[in-house]
């Protein structure tokens, strides 16, 4: 029996194939390599080329590899361009997830977990966000998340399809022995981009937006480290094989950092001052988001191993040095 990651070539998939192995779990990954890479797939995880609205293909996957679980990482992530390109990103995340389900549905899968976000929930009243909040998101992005969500729980309530969905807060850093980091071109993560502002890949660190109703007028995020995030999903993974019921959780660690304090935080860990330049704000970014996380510690019993701030930003920096060194980067 194996397990399935959709986008698995990607910064967070990469992750969470090599959870996958290091637990000796058979893995195969499923990409189209749009922005993930060949390379970034771990040795002893097989690597199949293509794209998870392919029913055929899926059908073919999960039977040819005597597929067991499915997690579903891939799809468009970047809120500012699904405001710019809305319909790209509803073909991309849910009408794409609507086909994958229908496969996995049809492959006999029992178990699915798919990487949601903390989009679903807009500008939320209160904060840390709990997950009986309303969800009201305010991007395409945000939206096409939620529609897959909505899609899971009436299968769930229709067939015998159970899932966990995990809403993401915001992930950085990179895998503690130097496997697997954020390796996309055009990165758009906080801390990823004042790495390469550090090593010199970018003039500046553009600062959007300094008037959002926060301590200091930047927004304010819940960061959780990407090593962390796929134990979430290891622990999801138990909980279904266990016969645990379908559920929503929040990742996250709790706590909140603005953007300039993770500005500070960085030059500091990393010892190098760099060039802050003010832009206006971005559509769709809310003032603040924190995780509330009393249900995923209860019901899935996940601790975090990697909550430090100053560590997430120092595992970025040496990640980006390494793709410097290797050439990925010019």
């Amino acid at each position: 029996m194996s397990v399935l990651v959709t986008g698995g070539a990607g910064y967070i998939g990469s992750h969470m194939v090599l959870a996958l192995l290091d637990a000796g779990e058979q893995v195969c990954v499923l990409d189209n390599l749009s922005t993930g890479h060949r390379w970034a797939v771990a040795d002893g995880a097989t690597l199949i080329v293509g794209d998870v609205g392919d029913q055929q293909l899926v059908g073919q996957t999960i039977r040819d590899h005597n597929v067991e679980a499915i997690i579903h990482f891939a799809g468009s992530i970047v809120v500012s361009q699904s405001v710019d390109d809305p319909l790209a990103y509803h073909h991309n995340n849910t009408v794409k997830t609507h086909a994958l389900i229908e496969a996995a549905h049809k492959g006999g899968i029992k178990q699915f977990i798919f990487s949601s976000s903390a989009a679903v929930y807009g500008m939320p009243e209160h904060n840390p966000v709990f997950e009986d909040a309303p969800l009201n998101p305010i991007s395409p992005y945000g939206s096409s998340k939620m529609m897959s969500e909505i899609m899971l729980k009436e299968m769930a309530l229709a067939h015998e399809f159970p899932y966990v969905a995990l809403r993401y807060f915001n992930v950085a850093g990179a895998d503690p022995d130097g496997r697997a980091g954020e390796s996309r071109h055009n990165v758009t993560h906080l801390i990823e981009v004042a790495a390469q502002v550090a090593h010199g890949q970018r003039s500046c660190f553009k600062l959007f937006g300094t008037d959002y109703q926060t301590p200091d007028g930047t927004c304010v995020r819940d960061y959780i480290h990407v090593s962390d995030l796929a134990n979430a999903h290891l622990s999801a993974l138990a909980h279904l094989r266990a016969r645990g019921n379908s559920a929503v959780m929040n990742c996250g660690y709790g706590k909140g950092y603005s953007v300039k304090e993770v500005i500070d935080a960085f030059q500091e860990a990393v010892g190098i001052k760099f060039r802050v330049e003010t832009a206006p704000r971005r559509a769709g970014d809310p003032d603040s988001l924190v995780a509330g996380v009393k249900l995923i510690g209860s019901k899935l019993n996940w601790q975090p191993r990697h909550d430090d701030l100053n560590t997430m930003v120092r595992e970025a920096y040496n990640w980006e040095k390494r793709l410097m060194d290797k050439g990925f980067r010019t």
